[in-house]
């Protein structure tokens, strides 16, 4: 039977996102309400798609400024289920979501200490798309991201919708003259079409230090050279690198190294290739260095909103001090990855009892948390993980339960509540910051009949991820130069 405490018709949520020092953990709000009908709605409503016409407008999408004290360039961001042509309900849409989920998983795990290439030479020229032979693939893996962006690539720009990941250092897009491309929504990049885009000559210091090169193409002075990147699903790109121009609003970012994939395989939904925004040395951020000064930020967009969520590249994107930072730590077995610190995780107001060991980034580069934009689930490993649901549930039993569903194994039925009154879930990071999560982050719906699971999952590998679900609508900041993250002090 649902008790006062439990079904409310009007309720103020008070408490969204905050922080607090660790010190005083236990006087913040140990209680949030989480609006079950409003959520539900948004799973329904026709509204949550998008119209292509509408994702694919330029001016809409693509942002920018400049000021006095800096460059600011802003691109919309969208999330993959907005793009679905298909007609399937949010249950198929969820099941869809966390199979990528386990694929992508697999492969971060894999990443660690993989990150090797080895090149080889074969017969080729600037546009060849033949078979590359013997063909080497780079360590340099992940699954397909969940959000995606606008931009333009070469002169005059031709527009191109772009997968993120915040886990990859590869800028590419599907090219012609193309040998095996998957379908996208716009017509695939033409290179010859392009005044500004040039080739990487096999001697040139962006082919030796670009970890997803796999060898030359051609003879003599025409030897061009090749990337390869292979992905947790099967899906991979082959082809030239390049240099070429990215639009960004009414900005043009000259020599760009992107790779021109002439043999692509897999499931992007249309999008024309990727924009990766790692740590790595090819990644977007890192080439574009000084104009940004090392510093984005972006806000993923809440699920079953028509808002969309951004991504900003430069200083002035960054938030002001009131923004909550925590270090970045750096692991070179994965370069590509953004670790944080994290010394727990708190129910209800209260830090649960794991051994802060768990979450350590070892001096061997195992273990550790990352902040990844192409994974939906967090994922912790087992001890923490059972633990933390623990608490969960024991803070949840006036709640109605209902079967395990696909990864999750703690589910409710909120089948006609209006809102639940749900403990606070919190992260606890090194050095005293707590991140609060807005109860829409930690208790989703999975079906269109009211069933709502922990939106964490447990892992046997050592390695935490904080996914994309737990990032919704808080806005992250990273700042390369300082070595830090930070999250807050904006909503979207």
């Amino acid at each position: 039977m649902m008790t006062a405490a439990i079904l409310t018709t009007v309720v103020e949520v008070a408490l969204i996102l905050f922080f607090l020092p660790l010190a005083v953990a236990a006087s913040y709000p140990s209680h949030q309400f989480l609006d079950v009908q409003e959520i539900m709605h948004a799973t329904k409503s026709p509204s949550s798609h998008v119209p292509q016409t509408k994702l694919f407008d330029h001016h809409e999408i693509l942002e920018s400024n400049e000021s006095n004290d800096g460059k600011k360039w802003k691109l919309n961001l969208v999330h993959r289920d907005k793009l679905l042509e298909h007609h399937g309900d949010h249950r198929w849409r969820v099941e869809a979501r966390l199979k990528r989920d386990v694929k992508r998983v697999a492969i971060l795990n894999t990443r660690i200490g993989n990150n090797h290439t080895t090149g080889g030479g074969s017969r080729g020229d600037r546009f060849e798309v033949e078979d590359f032979g013997s063909e080497v693939i780079s360590g340099m893996q992940q699954g397909s991201g969940e959000y995606f962006v606008r931009i333009g690539v070469g002169t005059p720009s031709q527009s191109q919708y772009m997968v993120v990941d915040s886990g990859s250092d590869v800028v590419w897009v599907q090219c012609l003259p193309c040998k095996q491309c998957y379908q996208q929504s716009d017509p695939l990049f033409d290179p010859a079409k392009s005044a500004t885009f040039e080739a990487v000559s096999c001697g040139s210091t962006v082919c030796d230090h670009a970890e997803t090169t796999a060898g030359c193409r051609g003879h003599g002075g025409g030897r061009w050279c090749r990337y390869e990147v292979s992905y947790g699903d099967g899906s991979f790109t082959r082809g030239t690198l390049a240099l070429e121009t990215l639009t960004l609003g009414n900005t043009f970012i000259r020599n760009v190294a992107i790779g021109c994939g002439h043999r692509n395989q897999g499931l992007f939904i249309g999008a024309a290739g990727l924009l990766g925004i790692g740590a790595g040395s090819i990644s977007l951020v890192s080439q574009l260095g000084g104009e940004v000064g090392g510093a984005f930020s972006y806000c993923l967009v809440s699920r079953g909103t028509d808002s969309l969520g951004s991504l900003e590249f430069g200083r002035e994107s960054l938030p002001s001090d009131s923004a909550v930072w925590v270090p970045l730590l750096r692991n070179p077995r994965a370069p590509s990855f953004y670790y944080v610190g994290l010394s727990g995780l708190g129910v209800g107001g209260v830090q649960v009892s794991i051994p802060e060991p768990i979450f350590k980034l070892s001096d061997m580069g195992h273990g550790g948390v990352v902040m990844d934009t192409g994974t939906a689930v967090t994922r912790l490993p087992n001890e923490a993980y059972t633990s933390f649901r623990d608490a969960f549930i024991a803070q949840t039993t006036n709640l109605p339960r209902a079967r395990p569903n696909t990864i999750f194994d703690t589910c409710y039925n909120l089948n006609g509540f209006v809102t639940v009154r749900v403990p606070t879930v919190s992260f606890y990071f090194s050095g005293g910051p707590i991140l609060t999560l807005p109860a829409g982050n930690f208790l989703i719906p999975v079906d269109d009949v009211g069933t709502f699971c922990f939106a964490f999952a447990p892992t046997s590998s050592g390695l935490s991820i904080i996914g994309n679900i737990q990032q919704e609508g808080i806005q992250i900041s990273f700042d390369s130069v300082n070595g830090r993250m930070g999250f807050g002090p904006n909503i979207c």
